[in-house]
């Protein structure tokens, strides 16, 4: 018996043996030869919060992807001299900033586009307490903001762009890049080609002359601040006492500090936002170099959609790009290139799906499937030829349409530039701003519908009981304290609990002047109560991660601005009673947006992708416990068998027969 034992455990141990032997040999390069290694990179703030949640994403399948959001110029300053792994940046190299040339690397290199979206413009800005959601501006004015010319509110050509909003007379602040951005580089290449004029202009006033192109580093004018970063400059507009205060930044981050953008005048005389819909269909008028033996292969060029006539439209959408290693030299490695080709097969594929909830607009099929043939010149690339139609891209189509701008809805005709407005809010903030200037086409009526009576904007609400047209009926909309408090319990917030007897304010159940309206102020904390637009969106996440970070420090001025300065991160809730820091926020969703760091779990196309060290390492440490117990077995049950036969004397074994009582043969 024990025989059999000892010879069953051999027989399995060579067996065992051979299956680990076959797991070395058969589990392919991903377990024997492919070592992912960490891959770093630097640049862009505008793609930053996609390309963080992405990288927070992939830590799943073991490839790390470590990014500092430091600004373009930076990033490809970086990649130049081989600090990091890859870069991103909005724009390419080769380009002149004033009279300096951004020159190319000695290294190999390519572009590849990452995302979508459209650089927008948030603002602060309050009529009493009422925070306006739906200010509109058409590309003259908006350039004469963002170079000093126009410096009130209540300036008669913003009030043209807005006939239904009584503007606030206070100080215009720009707040504008300090570091080298892609962003900056992006809204100057569209204000030096719509308005060259302007540009020009303020060129002369900063002292640049002739020299006048587009730049990353924006000029800090009188009266503006300057900020360091998108999330310097958003942080910085998104403080409670910096009322009056605009700037230029990514939609997700607007998005994210739960503020409203402003409606850009198209070509086609309509005003629009950012959404992932409206820069699907501007990009549509995109001009693509398309040469594969160009240095500026893929490379974007965007007047086409500056001047689209598609009423969908937003004027000021581009791509953003990751610029990628082609040879092994700078520290670059093969085992870099099998985690960065990975990264990218994911981005270009899965990522895309998350796009529109991450504040950005996915890539049409075109640039989807030129990336893919650039990330095999990545060296150590694992060449995979991808079913493409298995990416889930909503811009996907069977005939190779844009799928996501052919169903992107037309604009409704109160965005029509003329004496009609839309209440409807925008960005972060989607609380409606109902009209405050007599005349407004939707005096009386519902906010997309001017002319329906009975509705919600006469009357009652959020004016404190009185006629949005008439300031003197029951409280003046630019005095808080002329009829009620709307943020008091009664004075029209209908997020509070109202009182029927109360007469301090508020509708009155009596009203017959149309109803009572909405509110027009949202709840406290940046209006965090009220989920934004984007929350909706997209599966809901199964893996966290930390939000992009970045640095608000280096906020300056040279005057006009009746704003504080800040000099450190800003990295915290704002409390919008005492204006004092209450937590960090640099993860959450501080106000109506989509969180800054919201990832998805996706399945990658190949399971290749997953397969590496780990998986092989893990059926080693299972063998080993098998051999272990094996080993163990036998001897345990050797042991257990010669005790028993060994048992006290005068006892019978258990299971043995008796012993034969010896023959007396005398």
């Amino acid at each position: 018996m024990l025989r059999a034992v000892k010879g069953r455990s051999r027989s399995l141990l060579v067996l065992l043996g051979t299956l680990i032997m076959a797991v070395g040999v058969t589990t392919p390069a991903s377990a024997k030869d492919i070592v992912y290694q960490p891959v770093s990179g630097a640049g862009s703030t505008w793609s930053a919060n996609a390309v963080s949640a992405w990288a927070a994403n992939v830590v799943q399948y073991g490839w790390k992807v470590n990014y500092s959001d430091s600004g373009s110029s930076d990033g490809r300053k970086q990649f130049s001299v081989g600090t990091v792994d890859f870069a991103l940046s909005e724009i390419p190299y080769g380009r002149v900033d004033g009279t300096v040339t951004d020159q190319p690397p000695s290294r190999g290199y390519a572009y590849m586009p990452i995302v979508a979206g459209g650089t927008a413009i948030m603002y602060n800005l309050k009529l009493g307490n009422t925070q306006i959601t739906n200010l509109r501006l058409s590309g003259d004015v908006l350039t004469k903001i963002f170079t000093g010319v126009i410096t009130k509110w209540n300036d008669p050509a913003i009030a043209a762009d807005n006939p239904n909003l009584a503007l606030p007379a206070i100080q215009v602040v720009p707040v504008v890049r300090t570091d080298g951005s892609g962003t900056s580089a992006q809204f100057t290449a569209w204000m030096a080609s719509e308005q060259p004029q302007l540009w020009q202009d303020f060129c002369n006033k900063v002292g640049r002359g002739s020299t006048c192109t587009a730049t990353s580093n924006y000029p800090v004018y009188q009266g503006f601040v300057g900020a360091n970063g998108s999330l310097g400059v958003s942080g910085y507009v998104s403080q409670p006492r910096a009322q009056g205060t605009i700037t230029y930044v990514e939609y997700s981050y607007a998005l994210n500090t739960g503020f409203p953008v402003v409606k850009v005048l198209n070509n086609a005389g309509y005003y629009t936002e950012p959404t992932a819909q409206n820069v699907a269909v501007g990009l549509l008028k995109a001009s693509i170099n398309t040469d594969e033996n160009s240095p500026d292969y893929l490379v974007q060029q965007l007047s086409g959609v500056y001047r689209n006539k598609d009423a969908r439209t937003y004027p000021l959408s581009s791509y953003s790009y990751m610029i990628v290693p082609t040879k092994v030299e700078n520290n670059f490695t093969e085992d870099k290139g099998h985690t960065l080709s990975a990264f990218a097969y994911y981005f270009l594929c899965q990522g895309q799906q998350q796009a529109d909830v991450l504040g950005y607009s996915p890539l049409p099929k075109n640039l989807v499937e030129a990336g893919l043939d650039q990330v095999r010149r990545i060296p150590g690339a694992q060449l995979k030829n991808l079913d493409i139609s298995k990416c889930n891209n909503p811009t996907f189509s069977s005939n190779g349409t844009n799928l996501l701008a052919a169903n992107a809805p037309q604009p409704p005709d109160c965005d029509k530039k003329g004496n009609t407005q839309c209440s409807d809010g925008t960005g972060g903030n989607q609380n409606p701003t109902q009209p405050t200037k007599p005349g407004g086409g939707n005096t009386g009526g519902t906010p997309s519908t001017p002319n329906k009576p009975g509705g919600s904007n006469s009357g009652g609400g959020n004016n404190s009981g009185g006629n949005p047209a008439d300031p003197n009926a029951g409280g003046d909309p630019a005095d808080p304290n002329a009829g009620g408090d709307p943020n008091q319990p009664g004075d029209g917030d209908p997020n509070a609990p109202q009182n029927p007897e109360e007469t301090s304010g508020g509708a009155a159940p009596e009203s017959t002047a149309g109803g009572q309206a909405p509110s027009t102020t949202g709840p406290k904390k940046g209006n965090s109560s009220k989920p934004g637009p984007k929350n909706t969106k997209g599966p809901k996440s199964s893996t966290t991660g930390t939000a992009p970070t970045g640095s608000a420090g280096g906020v300056q001025s040279t005057g006009g601005a009746d704003v504080p300065i800040d000099d450190g991160q800003v990295d915290c809730e704002i409390d919008t009673d005492t204006g004092e820091c209450v937590g960090d926020s640099s993860g959450g969703n501080s106000g109506g947006g989509v969180e800054q760091a919201q990832f998805v779990n996706a399945i990658p196309v190949s399971l290749d992708q997953t397969s590496g060290k780990g998986f092989t390492n893990a059926l080693m440490v299972l063998a080993g416990a098998l051999v272990l117990v094996l080993m163990l077995v036998p001897a345990m049950i050797t042991r257990r068998l010669r005790s028993a036969n060994s048992g006290p004397a005068g006892t019978v074994p258990a299971g043995s027969r008796p012993p034969v009582p010896p023959t007396d043969r005398a």
